[in-house]
């Protein structure tokens, strides 16, 4: 079920489609559960023309996966993902516009840097990973991890030196309509298990819980299974804090 903040953009989105140039008359239409009408039937119009071709080869030169695990930028006007890089995209490389835009939050900062995650680093990345798996996503912590994919990702990254001469990690999380219902993310089954089974669930737990247990910004709770940090969106901010912790505790293989 939609929220009403959802269903208004909803509106909006079909609006503009119809009677605005934003989309190059590019019409609605498209498939996504279904032929709606806010989804475009061309999903490069989707992005602005100033970062169409460069956020496209930003995405391929990385080997960031678009969302939906999409190899194009996808058609829904209602992305996150596109809307954050409509955002903020353009201003990647422009130092003195990163730095402003961060001290409007929280006027502390008198410095931005160059993220070395990128083939050509900038004052912001998108979807953020760590080189090596350090939250226990994938089969062996030495494995490679696939940006956007299956994985912690931070959707946007500002690495910024605060006025105390501390060196901060800034992770964005880019929400636009979102909004989750009451699912208990540490009970649910895989597809092919019998329900009850709580296979995806359980091996959530036992990706998380002990990083929780170490945290020094999470609290320790006698009991993880059905606690909030498995409920959205605390759930994306439990991984996003442990993915924070653990770029600090590892900087060294970081920091290149």
């Amino acid at each position: 079920m939609a929220s009403k903040y959802q269903e208004s953009q909803r509106i909006r989105q079909r609006e503009l489609i119809k009677n605005s140039t934003l989309f190059k008359g590019v019409q609605g239409g498209g498939y996504f559960r279904g032929i709606r009408e806010e989804i475009l039937k061309d999903s490069e119009v989707n992005l602005f023309d100033e970062i169409l071709d460069s956020s496209i080869k930003y995405m391929r030169d990385n080997k960031i996966v678009w969302w939906g695990g999409r190899s194009k930028p996808t058609a829904h006007t209602l992305s996150s993902q596109i809307a954050c890089l409509n955002h903020l995209f353009l201003i990647r490389k422009d130092r003195a516009m990163v730095l402003q835009i961060l001290n409007h939050v929280r006027n502390e900062f008198v410095d931005v840097y160059p993220i070395p995650s990128d083939k050509e680093p900038a004052y912001i990345s998108f979807e953020v990973t760590s080189y090596k798996d350090r939250l226990n996503e994938s089969k062996s912590k030495d494995s490679a991890i696939t940006r956007g994919s299956n994985c912690t990702s931070i959707d946007a990254l500002i690495y910024a030196k605060h006025r105390s001469g501390e060196l901060w990690l800034i992770p964005i999380e880019w929400k636009y309509t979102e909004h989750y219902n009451n699912q208990d993310k540490s009970k649910e089954d895989r597809d092919s298990e019998v329900k009850g089974a709580n296979g995806k669930g359980l091996e959530r737990l036992s990706r998380y819980s002990c990083l929780i247990d170490e945290s020094k910004q999470l609290k320790r709770l006698p009991k993880y299974q059905s606690s909030v940090y498995f409920f959205e969106p605390f759930y994306q901010l439990m991984r996003q804090t442990l993915w924070a912790e653990q770029m600090i505790l590892h900087q060294k293989e970081y920091n290149r």
